[in-house]
């Protein structure tokens, strides 16, 4: 389906929530990949995200959960053998009342969506005009986006470092969405990789001399993301962050997503971002981040 676009590479949400059938609901370490098949909506760009939930026990008899959860698509994929549509997967954990409902869907049950929603991550020379190459850097849960976004770039021939950290082996998992060999590695508790941050791989990556010529996209817990961009501060390299807050609605309406601008101001992350330029806002340790 060809997709309606904004300015800024996004693709533009059909109007209104639809319903989606869940074909498949994964184990993924202490994860889950949720995946459904959209028939009706475009494909998304890497970096934008939908609004779920479920189409049944969500908000019945005035119950928790009641708002829809934002989630960075992970995997986007057309056609295949669910048949016609658009195959979105998604990375979830189950921490709170929504991402339990969600977590628990099986196939043949509804998921009711609305996106793709916000501003994608940018081709590396628009971020960088020098720039040969790309880093990604994921935290946790957070390295969704960055798993389409490696594909799309891969597609091109750009080429590619990936670094992904986490805090612990219960608190790990989505590798299969990297569908490579070549990441590094970071743990907290030293179960996988670098006993340490997934920052101090990025440290040592960016002290050599493609720091110049390089762009970093991360995502993943806010102070992750807040050291991701000190360090590309530092050191003078463009970087892009899909950042997550608080979200009710995801079109901008309630502004409870709104994040601090270095030059003043706010922005909504919904419809501003949720990927944003690391020297465009001040810090990236925003309240509240997280699903429930």
């Amino acid at each position: 389906m060809s997709a309606p676009a904004a300015p800024g590479g996004r693709v533009l949400a059909p109007l209104g929530r639809r319903a989606t059938e869940v074909v498949a609901n994964q184990a993924s370490g202490g994860y889950r990949i949720l995946s459904a098949l959209d028939r009706k909506g475009p494909d998304p760009a890497a970096g934008q995200f939908y609004m779920l939930s479920s189409e049944s026990y969500w908000g019945e008899g005035s119950a928790r959960p009641y708002l829809p959860r934002a989630f960075s698509v992970a995997e986007a994929e057309r056609g295949g053998a669910e048949g016609a549509g658009v195959r979105l997967d998604f990375l979830l954990e189950d921490v709170g009342p929504g991402t339990a409902r969600l977590a628990a869907l099986e196939p043949g049950e509804q998921l009711q969506i609305t996106g793709p929603l916000g501003r994608p991550f940018s081709p590396p020379r628009e971020v960088n005009p020098r720039a040969q190459g790309a880093i990604l850097v994921g935290g946790g849960i957070g390295m969704a986006p960055l798993a389409i976004l490696r594909r799309e770039l891969g597609g091109r021939g750009v080429p590619l470092r990936t670094l992904l950290g986490f805090r612990d082996r219960a608190h790990s998992g989505g590798m299969e969405l990297f569908r490579c060999s070549e990441v590094g590695l970071a743990s907290e508790d030293g179960h996988a990789g670098h006993r340490g941050y997934v920052t101090d791989l990025l440290a040592q990556m960016l002290e050599g001399d493609q720091a110049d010529t390089a762009v970093v996209y991360s995502c993943g817990p806010p102070a992750m993301l807040e050291a991701v961009r000190s360090l590309c501060s530092e050191r003078g390299v463009p970087s892009e962050l899909a950042m997550e807050s608080p979200m009710a609605c995801g079109f901008g309406a309630c502004f409870g997503c709104a994040v601090p601008l270095a030059s003043g101001g706010y922005m909504r992350l919904c419809v501003d971002g949720p990927v944003v330029r690391g020297d465009q806002i001040e810090t990236a340790l925003i309240a509240g981040a997280g699903h429930r």
